[in-house]
């Protein structure tokens, strides 16, 4: 047996994931997408509403009530439309508090499209009761007992601050294939 001569190949697209968030962003070439995320907040009961994803992009996973930005819509509008649209509530702009704008990478999707810019309300009003729907099941948890095990990766970093009422000034978080946050940026 004679040895095998090593040959260069050129990097994966698996190499992204060994760069930390600062790198990361330094390379980006696209927009990122904006969302939205309301989270409905009884404090009297110390609980908040989550909702499981039945479909679509987290599937399984509790999360706020939210999603797209529309074309010529307003972020605010868009936060209320979705909670109307994803469980039958109404909330007014008055209500909203805006709590974060949580910018989201991953490092896995060359395309960059997965990568998004995420604005955070909370709410201790609204009208009507929220109802399951095609796309997702509402369910109310204590604020101290929540169903991280079933959230995405980043949730643990920022919700509970949120739900204590503190306004963050950055929250940037880096995704790897497995989904699993491998650096983030946390400034309440």
């Amino acid at each position: 047996d004679s040895p095998k001569k090593a040959t260069l190949s050129p990097p994966s697209p698996a190499w992204k994931k060994k760069m930390n968030l600062e790198q990361y962003k330094a390379d980006l070439t696209k927009p990122i997408r904006s969302r939205t995320l309301v989270f409905l907040v009884d404090s009297n009961q110390n609980k908040v509403l989550l909702v499981e994803k039945k479909r679509g992009f987290g599937k399984g996973n509790y999360v706020g009530v939210g999603g797209k930005v529309e074309p010529n819509e307003s972020i605010t509008a868009a936060a209320i439309r979705e909670v109307k649209e994803e469980i039958g509530v109404d909330i007014t702009p008055k209500s909203l508090i805006q709590a974060a704008t949580l910018i989201f990478f991953f490092s896995h999707i060359s395309d960059e499209s997965w990568n998004q810019a995420v604005h955070v309300f909370t709410t201790g009003q609204w009208s009507g009761e929220p109802a399951e729907t095609e796309e997702v099941k509402p369910s109310w948890f204590k604020t101290t007992n929540l169903p991280f095990e079933n959230m995405w990766d980043d949730a643990r970093h920022w919700l509970p601050l949120i739900l204590m009422g503190k306004k963050l000034q950055t929250a940037e978080f880096l995704f790897d294939e497995n989904l699993s946050v491998i650096d983030h940026k946390l400034i309440v």
